[in-house]
Formats: structure tokens, C-alpha cells, sequence
């Protein structure tokens, strides 16, 4: 345990010392963030530095690798993974950047990208024989054979796209992810030693370290990250992130947990498809703006309060998968 208590303190200050580093950097450059025109409420924001993600994920990324190697297949592809995310997420905020608006590469582009991550992402799965899935709250577990490819790939789009919209107010998709990453690890943990284990023990480890280091990451950039905010993640860091998350999760063979530990993503997601399917056929809105953090706001709830709503929810429904788990 000692090793990855050391991996999460390593990249914590790994990752604050890469912000003191690049922030001056990015303002340097006039990376800033492009604020879209109906959030009012953002107007003062406009020219924080984005990118943020990348002083996090790539010390992130150094930490795994240097505690770990190339001890951990599964881990070491799931980095892979977080780290290809990143790259689209960084030419997206790039663009917006060099073009000044809100809109980076096209949303078919971007789709394109991420699918093709998704899918190589679930051919790995089904060569390495990680098919195999825990049923939550039934206690069993079931082989789905090749559909793995495609639930993979489902996973990754919905949960790289999800956190991507959860990442709209300082502090809140950070907050969420710490959570879902603890309580992540305590699964990870229950299957190897008390459920059922079906991954090599290095295997398991590294998806452990993987996951403190993450944590440590994620931590160090909300000291940057929490309002007033001087730096986002953009889309560098919610892909990365979303991609992180989801190949830890898919690959250690709890991928239908992905719904219930994230929910606040997942919510994130649905109350933007509520929103413009009501909206076409009826003309009106259900919330006053959506995703539905931006409705809270709205509402009159700060960022800070909203961050904790989400992390407090994030903490029940996590706790919830683990009791069921048992």
C-alpha cells in the first residue's frame, strides 16, 4: 500500500509544481478560454488559461511509469488511452484558441476521433480476453464474448463526451472524478481480493497505481482549478480524464458500474439531451439552461455549492455500489 500512497503524493506535487511552471506560461501565450456569449454568468472568465489538463495528465502519466514500468499491460494501455484522448481534447482547445471562438475542431471530427480510440480500445479488450463483467448488485459475473468491442467503445464515447459537459464549473468535474476514482480503487480492491479476480495480481496493481496517481493529479490541479479558477482542464483534460475513467473501469471488468459511480457525468449528458429533444418538439425548455449544473447556477447556487452537491451525490451513489459489491 505504502508504494501507491507515495505514487498519489508524487503526482500531487508533481502536477503543482508543473501549474506554478505552466500557468505563467499559457498566459503568456494568451491561451485563454473562449466563453460562450449566453453564459452570462462566465462573462468575467473569459481569458483564464485552458489546457489545463496538461499539467496533470502528464505527470500523471510520468508517475505510473515510474513506480510501475511496464509491469501492468492493462494499465499501461489505460494510459495510452487517457493519453491519445488528451492529444484530440488539446488540438480542440488549440483551435479554439488560434481561432477565438468557442469551437474547435468540428463535432464530426472530434466524434471520428474519439470512436476510433473507443474501438481500438475495445479490440484490445476482447484479444486480451477482458470480456468478462460483474453484474452489480446480483453478485455474478457474465462473459459477453466480442460484444465487449462494442460496449468498450459505448463507454468511452459516453463517458469521455459526459465528463467533457461536467466540465463547466470551476472545481466541479475535478471534484466529481477524485470521488469516482476512490471509490473505483475500493472496487478494484474488493475484486482482488474478496470477489472475483480474473486479472493477474500485477495486473490489479497497476490499475491501483494508476488510480492514486490519478488522484494525487486530479487534487493538485483543483488548487488551481477551484473558484475562482486560475486555469481550466479544457478538453486537454476532460478527455484524457473521461478516457482515464473509463478504460480503469472497462478493463477491470466493471464497466456496468460506470453508470452508477458516474452518475453525475451521466447526468450531465442526459439533461443536454432532455433539454434539445423537448425543446424541438415542444419549443420550451425544461431547464433554465443545460447541463444541468448551468440550471443550478441559474437557480441562484454558486459554483463552489454545486461542486458539492455533485461530489456529495457522487459519494452516495459510489457508496451504494460498494455495499452491493459485498
Amino acid at each position: 500500500m505504502a508504494i501507491f500512497i507515495w505514487a498519489g503524493i508524487t503526482s500531487f506535487f508533481l502536477t503543482v509544481f508543473s501549474g506554478v511552471a505552466v500557468i505563467p506560461l499559457l498566459k503568456r501565450v494568451k491561451a485563454g478560454q473562449p466563453i460562450l456569449k449566453y453564459v452570462k454568468m462566465h462573462e468575467g472568465k473569459s481569458g483564464t488559461p485552458t489546457m489545463g489538463g496538461l499539467f496533470f495528465i502528464l505527470p500523471v502519466s510520468a508517475v505510473f511509469f515510474i513506480f510501475n514500468g511496464f509491469n501492468s499491460r492493462i494499465a499501461t494501455v489505460s494510459v495510452a488511452v487517457g493519453l491519445f484522448y488528451m492529444l484530440v481534447g488539446f488540438l480542440d482547445d488549440f483551435l479554439k484558441i488560434k481561432l477565438k471562438h468557442n469551437e474547435g475542431l468540428k463535432p464530426y471530427q472530434k466524434i471520428i476521433f474519439q470512436t476510433a480510440i473507443a474501438l481500438l480500445a475495445g479490440v484490445f479488450a476482447f484479444i486480451n480476453g477482458l470480456s468478462v463483467i460483474y453484474l452489480p448488485f446480483v453478485k455474478k459475473t457474465v462473459d459477453i464474448g466480442f460484444y465487449i468491442v462494442f460496449a468498450v467503445a459505448f463507454i468511452f464515447i459516453a463517458m469521455t463526451n459526459s465528463v467533457n459537459l461536467t466540465d463547466g464549473l470551476d472545481g466541479l468535474c475535478g471534484g466529481v472524478s477524485v470521488v469516482y476514482c476512490v471509490f473505483i480503487a475500493a472496487i478494484i480492491g474488493l475484486e482482488r481480493n474478496f470477489t472475483f479476480q480474473f486479472l493477474k495480481v500485477d495486473e490489479y496493481e497497476g490499475l491501483f497505481l494508476l488510480v492514486f496517481a490519478l488522484i494525487g493529479g486530479i487534487l493538485g490541479f483543483l488548487l488551481f482549478n477551484t473558484p475562482k479558477a486560475k486555469v481550466f482542464m479544457g478538453d486537454t483534460g476532460s478527455l484524457a480524464l473521461g478516457g482515464l475513467l473509463g478504460a480503469i473501469s472497462a478493463f477491470s471488468g466493471n464497466i456496468l458500474f460506470v453508470p452508477i459511480l458516474g452518475f453525475a457525468f451521466a447526468w450531465s449528458a442526459l439533461s443536454v439531451i432532455i433539454q434539445v429533444l423537448h425543446y424541438k418538439r415542444t419549443k420550451r425548455r425544461v431547464f433554465l439552461m443545460a447541463p444541468f449544473h448551468h440550471h443550478l447556477q441559474m437557480k441562484g447556487h454558486t459554483e463552489t455549492q454545486i461542486s458539492f452537491y455533485y461530489s456529495v451525490f457522487t459519494v452516495i451513489t459510489g457508496a451504494v455500489a460498494v455495499i452491493f459489491y459485498l
